[in-house]
């Protein structure tokens, strides 16, 4: 058994995924920028993926039909929930961005029933279209849109879901939201601590973290669509954060 990574031509994208299954490939994680091309490539799309818009787990059914999914949801509410005990449900959550990366979370945050979950974004009117897009799955959750400056209370979560710190830049927010207990995830992750984990420290956040353990558990919820099974996730996080 083999789980490696391959590097699809920016143009080639469709044969290289034909090609896999072809080879009797048994599933793919796709990352960016192929999320998009993957979730309209797809024959059928689990409800996830239809909602998120992306798709980072492709499969192919018993008909031969191209199934796609999105597990990166699973993956990060995993992350949080199990492997660093935080609280989702009743807790007030702040997520940055608008993008794919955001959109692909949101459904299965809400379906952890925080009290309110606060969207910001640069550009505020993509903001407020996700979260009308998602106002379905809302129940008992506020959802509601604003732009990076906006919010000046403290939240329980903060997950940044842009990539402005793999660039060293940060989102321009009012270190009035965070407060000493609040839980602080990047969905980025490095070697060192990220530019917005730097600054949540700087500002008081006790508990922060990255999108390591979201990566690794998006995985293996992946395995678990294409085998069957749920892998023990723990040794691998100990092996890629310390390795």
């Amino acid at each position: 058994m083999e789980y490696t990574a391959i590097q699809a031509p920016l143009d080639g994208f469709a044969d290289t995924v034909r090609q896999f299954f072809e080879g009797g490939g048994m599933g793919l994680n796709v990352t960016v920028p192929f999320k998009e091309q993957a979730w309209e490539l797809a024959d059928q799309r689990a409800a996830r993926a239809e909602k998120a818009g992306a798709a980072n787990t492709l499969y192919q059914n018993s008909e031969g039909q191209l199934v796609a999914d999105n597990t990166d949801g699973q993956g990060l509410v995993q992350d949080l929930t199990v492997n660093h005990g935080v609280q989702l449900k009743n807790a007030n959550i702040l997520i940055l961005g608008a993008g794919g990366a955001v959109r692909g979370v949101l459904g299965p945050l809400l379906a952890q029933q925080p009290a309110s979950l606060t969207i910001a974004n640069r550009t505020v009117a993509k903001a407020e279209a996700l979260a009308t897009l998602f106002a379905d799955e809302a129940n008992v959750t506020k959802l509601s849109a604003c732009g990076f400056n906006e919010p000046d209370q403290s939240f329980d979560v903060i997950i940044n879901g842009t990539s402005a710190s793999l660039q060293g830049d940060l989102p321009p927010l009012s270190s009035n939201v965070i407060a000493a207990d609040t839980v602080v995830y990047d969905m980025m992750y490095s070697l060192q601590t990220t530019t917005f984990n730097l600054w949540a420290l700087d500002n008081g956040a006790v508990r922060v973290f990255d999108g390591l353990g979201m990566l690794i558990e998006q995985a293996a919820e992946s395995f678990r669509v294409w085998r069957g099974v749920q892998p023990d996730t723990a040794p691998i996080i100990d092996v890629l954060r310390n390795d």
